[in-house]
């Protein structure tokens, strides 16, 4: 007995020959990982590298397809977050046809990073990448963890 997550729709299990022809199969193609992967499929990580040097942290996220507005970056208590919240709506009308369609989605991703002088920290965001750069505080300013027992 296994388990299979709902959604998958039995993928990777033999099921026969299938229909070219079936509305289903048209649909499930449409919608499926090649058309718009970034919002109709259920892994919405955003990818990122994170390189980390003597001076600095390089922080590299994808975010394809996203505008500068949508993103919000913060570092509270060493934690750094990258989140993104969309809300796209279309209305289109014509002659004989009305189409409207509504998304909406959020998603984040938070690493830890330690030492870092907060108030030189410098982003850009170009052709769908978000570049970071976290300089660290001096060698001796770094915060002491160990806890003395008595």
């Amino acid at each position: 007995m296994f388990l299979v997550p709902y959604g998958r729709k039995n993928r990777g299990l033999s099921k026969g020959p299938q229909d070219i022809f079936s509305i289903d199969n048209l649909f499930d193609n449409f919608f499926g990982d090649s058309f718009m992967p970034a919002f109709f499929t259920e892994d919405k990580q955003i990818k990122v590298d994170i390189k980390e040097n003597d001076k600095e942290y390089i922080v590299e996220a994808d975010l394809p397809g996203v505008k500068k507005e949508e993103i919000n970056v913060e570092l509270n208590n060493d934690r750094l977050t990258i989140s993104v919240a969309r809300n796209e709506e279309v209305n289109e009308e014509k002659e004989n046809y009305i189409r409207r369609e509504r998304r909406s989605g959020s998603y984040c991703r938070s690493f830890y990073v330690e030492n870092v002088t907060e108030d030189k920290i410098s982003a850009k965001f170009e052709n769908g990448v978000l570049s970071m750069i976290l300089p660290k505080k001096e060698a001796g300013t770094k915060k002491k963890n160990q806890i003395e027992i008595q």
